[in-house]
């Protein structure tokens, strides 16, 4: 793993990056600078200091140190992978093995055996050209074991003292000075045979990784990451880990996956490293040869604090939360706008006459409008134009509105698949008047109320989707920042006239933007606890 690099996303924000030291900080200092930022950091050669870090080093004798160190009885709990060398989270590709340390250790010198062979091999038969022996060929000799990883093997546990089965190594290692006065809720030695990679997943508590011996590449997201990395539900036995093979990645099911090492890190640990990887952040950790980890692993302040009986209101305000940040995102100015001159009026003029809407006068309210408005305003008009073409040809609007109803709530039980715009995709008002400027929707909503009063009333009752509907009622938030009192009154005064019944309209809004929240609900439980819910009827 010598010639990985340390690569970081395109998309991952500056303020996420892992922090380097070169020397370790204080116990104040980590615990005022870095712990609470929640962010990862590296500290080179932390580990170099202990006793393992010489002891159980297994290319200079650290193997037959561990046997007696550990004695031939001891039993271990192991994991054994259906999947290669790959390892997933899910229980469906693993199980959970009872192994003799001292028969896993000996799989692991044969190992090492075979590889120093076929490194010597390498060096006489070069000249030769004759292939050595390959990795393949080395795990192929080492029994049944090659599968099965020493992982998360408690030297330390607070909560079951009886499951330390390799207590006897606690001499060896060296509480880091900047975890002094942790309460750690375990501690665990890691150890594998040949190269191994373990599945994208995130802990529910702040972790420090230790490198003794080898070689680890840590690939590191945050958890807002969430949407990229597609987690199992949050109902699953495995709800911690991501749906994605890191073999071969299904971006046609995950399409947002194809995005997610942008918003990665990634980096190398040798002999000595240590990483702080904050609760909640996800890793993937590929292991060269023979490597050998420590953890600790001890539960954050604010998980700490977190009392019970306030659960149910935080999972409110965080849902919330982020059903407004997707909103947000959803409704934020689109880059495309509106960039027709004076030229282009004059086509629009004769396609208005065309419908027999209106003509355009010298002395017309359209006459003050900016290009790009007036632009968006023939868009709008041409919408309400065609829906009544197809309402005249053919009496179904009634099915087509329920079917199209029926396509969307289809289409978002499987927005696994769909782009985070396809809400907006679907809303042809929604993506004329987002461009448009608070103060020239009112002026152009006012000149249409003066000219062609039907149309809007059609345009509103008729046209408006969930996201027109939220779009629409910010742009009047945004318009009451920008005008005086009496202009709002006068504006909405004008603005309900053109409907016979004022009610119904206001009802179209209302129900509009809670058909938009309630699509942003579904979104944010997709995206980040992998959960579909219909709409209650």
């Amino acid at each position: 793993m010598g010639e990985e690099r340390e690569l970081v996303g395109a998309r991952l924000d500056a303020g996420l990056r892992a922090a380097r030291f070169s020397s370790p900080p204080s116990a104040d200092e980590f615990a005022a600078d870095v712990e609470p930022k929640n962010v990862p950091a590296v500290f080179r050669d932390v580990a170099k200091g202990w006793a393992a870090s010489s002891r159980w080093d297994p290319l200079h004798g650290g193997l037959d140190y561990l046997l007696e160190k550990v004695g031939p009885d001891v039993a271990v709990e192991a994991m054994m992978s259906n999947t290669g060398h790959v390892f997933y989270g899910d229980l469906r590709s693993h199980e959970r093995v009872s192994v003799s340390f001292s028969t896993f250790i000996q799989s692991c010198k044969s190992y090492l055996n075979h590889m120093n062979a076929a490194s010597d091999s390498s060096k006489e038969q070069g000249m030769l050209g004759e292939p050595a022996c390959s990795r393949e060929t080395c795990s192929n000799s080492s029994e049944n074991l090659e599968q099965v990883y020493l992982a998360q093997v408690s030297i330390m546990n607070a909560e079951n003292k009886e499951r330390c089965s390799l207590q006897v190594l606690e001499g060896d290692i060296q509480e880091p000075i900047f975890l002094r006065g942790k309460s750690f809720s375990s501690i665990n030695f890691w150890m594998n045979k040949g190269h191994l990679r373990s599945s994208t997943h995130y802990d529910p508590h702040h972790n420090l990784l230790c490198v003794v011996s080898g070689c680890k590449k840590v690939t590191l997201w945050p958890p807002s990451a969430s949407p990229f990395l597609y987690p199992l539900p949050v109902y699953g036995e495995a709800s911690n880990h991501s749906s994605i093979s890191m073999e071969e990645p299904d971006y046609s099911t995950y399409t947002r996956a194809r995005y997610m090492e942008e918003y990665s890190e990634t980096v190398i640990l040798n002999c000595g490293d240590v990483v702080f990887i904050p609760e909640g952040w996800y890793h993937q950790v590929d292991s060269d040869d023979l490597t050998i980890a420590v953890n600790f692993w001890w539960k954050s302040r604010i998980m700490t604090q977190m009392l019970e009986h306030m659960d149910a209101y935080y999972l409110r305000r965080i849902l919330s939360r982020l059903v407004d940040q997707e909103m947000s995102i959803m409704v934020q100015k689109s880059p495309f706008g509106h960039s027709k001159d004076r030229t282009d009026i004059q086509r629009m003029a004769k396609t208005l006459t065309g419908f027999q809407l209106f003509s355009l006068q010298k002395d017309s309210p359209l006459q003050t409008l900016e290009p790009s408005t007036l632009q968006a305003l023939y868009e709008l008009i041409s919408l309400v134009h065609d829906g009544a073409e197809v309402a005249s040809q053919n009496d179904k609007t009634e099915a087509t509105s329920q079917n199209k109803s029926s396509n969307q709530r289809d289409e978002t039980k499987t927005s696994a698949a769909a782009d985070d715009s396809s809400l907006l995709d679907k809303d042809p008002v929604a993506k004329i008047i987002l461009p448009v400027e608070p103060l020239e929707l009112r002026s152009m909503l006012l000149a249409v109320v003066h000219t062609f009063p039907r149309t809007l009333e059609s345009l509103v009752l008729n046209m408006l989707g969930p996201v027109g509907a939220e779009i629409l009622t910010r742009k009047f938030d945004e318009m009451d920042q920008q005008t005086t009192k009496e202009e709002q009154v006068e504006f909405y005064k004008i603005f309900y006239s053109v409907f016979d019944d004022q009610y119904a309209a206001m009802d179209v809004l209302l129900n509009g933007k809670e058909l938009f929240s309630f699509q942003i609900f579904q979104n944010v439980l997709d995206k980040y606890l992998r959960v579909h819910v219909d709409r209650p009827s």
